[in-house]
């Protein structure tokens, strides 16, 4: 299914030079369960080589299964999901549905002395929050638009002239002295500290 949407390279995460803050890719589904797959490979094939496509796969089923159960995507509306490289070492999606839900997303902690633990929903956005580096929304028209950031770690070119003379040491740390060491200890050696 390559070639069915633009795909980044791998050579674009985390290569040795920085890599050029690709554009933002945007495409719109229809507001039905079947849609949450598709926006799965949507994304999925735009971040092939991502440190952060897991976390972004699941974000986004999360999101978007939201979209149609709660907002007026899922009464016959449709939502659309945005993928963005922004620059080095950070990856964001965004879900906007069609509005028309009951409230704004909260992320509410589980109680595990009340919550139902089996229940099937209620964790979505907990998940969101939980598994990125941060999330929030948008008020955007009439729609909501729900986006999710994952950061990993990126090199950090350095100079010839900063790199440390010679074999790099570990720092000194000072041991500790005791007033009576305990026997057969490999402290017997210490001299005796103050008394305490």
């Amino acid at each position: 299914m390559t070639g069915a949407y633009p795909v980044l390279h791998v050579g674009s995460f985390g290569s040795a030079g920085p890599a050029q803050p690709a554009p933002p890719w945007t495409r719109m589904f229809r507001g039905v369960p079947a849609s949450v797959s598709e926006a799965r490979r949507f994304v999925a094939e735009l971040l092939a080589g991502c440190p952060a496509r897991e976390v972004l796969m699941t974000c986004v089923s999360e999101l978007c299964t939201n979209a149609i159960m709660h907002t007026a995507s899922g009464q016959g509306g449709a939502f659309t999901v945005e993928v963005d490289i922004p620059r080095d070492g950070v990856a964001r999606l965004a879900v906007t549905d069609d509005g028309g839900g009951p409230s704004l997303p909260v992320a509410r902690p589980l109680d595990r002395l009340t919550a139902d633990m089996m229940a099937e929903g209620g964790r979505g956005l907990a998940l969101v929050a939980a598994c990125t580096s941060r999330w929030g929304y948008v008020e955007d028209g009439p729609g909501l638009t729900v986006w999710a950031e994952s950061c990993w770690p990126v090199a950090v070119p350095v100079r010839g002239d900063q790199l440390p003379a010679g074999p790099a040491r570990r720092p000194r740390v000072p041991r500790p002295r005791f007033s009576r060491p305990f026997p057969g200890s490999p402290d017997d050696d210490w001299p005796a500290g103050p008394a305490a």
